[in-house]
């Protein structure tokens, strides 16, 4: 379904900068032009959101932490990144990682959809209407339907798509993983991190405590909740019994330590070393919305 030049992968396998070459196919003819549906289908991480109609019916799809539209985390823009030239999205069919839904007119809700939680944004930079969902963008990313390769996908540096990503449910909202929580070594002390999905595989991303109570609606967009399905598995120098949850105002579990709540950071700059992905604990002491981040000892 993603197209890019086959110089790119060859670039990204011969760097050892990807873990595993992109899952990317080429696209058949285009979209037909008209309403794309959207359904719900039972998964391993319960009803998620997938495309109900057209070339790409059954396809899963996904939302990014850090949209808000109209400003878009996940934009067309072409990066220019170790491997190659990327965007994160374009049209379907098209070079893009996260291609995005894109419809013709008001989309149509299918089988455990609700229509008022369905609408449209416009993206110039596209040229088209994306579907959106509760507000959320709504995107593509597997080879082939019935598909789950994107769930849990960080990428706030490299790429520099601000977020995470997620699939998502009926209810409209992310459908997280449990997780894994581990340690990490950043200026040579033990921190605690959490295992996340990128082009690179498995990386150990640093989380942080907030100093205030709680990280807000727009304060989250930048700082997203480290969320679970139940409980993390632990691993490293964690600490199990410190490990609890707490529920978001939107009824999702965040995951706890010690007490605290944690976020990821992202806009988490990562350094490339022999080909891999270096973080270096970048949003230590970040000032926003009132409070700070800040790492966690385990």
């Amino acid at each position: 379904m993603r197209a890019m030049h086959k110089s790119i992968i060859a670039g990204a396998i011969s760097l050892g900068l990807f873990a595993a070459p992109l899952s990317i196919t080429e696209a058949g003819a285009a979209p037909a032009a008209t309403a794309t549906v959207i359904s719900a289908t039972n998964s391993p991480f319960g009803k998620i959101l997938e495309v109900g109609s057209g070339q790409f019916q059954g396809y899963t799809v996904y939302m990014l932490t850090s949209d808000d539209p109209p400003s878009f985390g996940c934009t067309a823009t072409v990066q220019q990144l170790p491997p190659g030239p990327l965007a994160c999205t374009g049209p379907e069919g098209g070079q893009s990682e996260w291609p995005a839904v894109t419809t013709t007119g008001t989309p149509v809700a299918g089988d455990g959809v609700k229509q008022s939680l369905l609408g449209m944004a416009f993206r110039s930079d596209l040229g088209a209407d994306q579907v959106t969902y509760a507000g959320h963008p709504l995107y593509l990313f597997d080879m082939s339907a019935g598909q789950i390769t994107g769930e849990g996908w960080d990428e706030p540096g490299l790429p520099p798509w601000h977020g995470l990503w997620y699939v998502v449910s009926p209810s409209g909202t992310p459908v997280p993983w449990p997780g894994m929580l581990t340690t990490s070594t950043i200026d040579g002390k033990s921190v605690l991190a959490a295992e996340m999905q990128t082009l690179d595989g498995w990386v150990s991303f640093p989380v942080y405590r907030f100093t205030k109570s709680e990280c807000d609606s727009a304060c989250a967009r930048a700082w997203p909740p480290l969320l679970t399905a139940g409980t993390p598995g632990t691993s490293g120098l964690v600490n199990a019994s410190k490990v609890g949850t707490r529920r978001t105002d939107t009824g999702l579990k965040q995951v706890t330590y010690g007490g605290q709540l944690l976020y990821l950071d992202g806009d988490e700059t990562p350094k490339i070393e022999s080909g891999k992905i270096v973080l270096s604990g970048s949003g230590n002491g970040v000032k926003l919305s009132g409070g700070s981040f800040h790492l966690v000892l385990p």
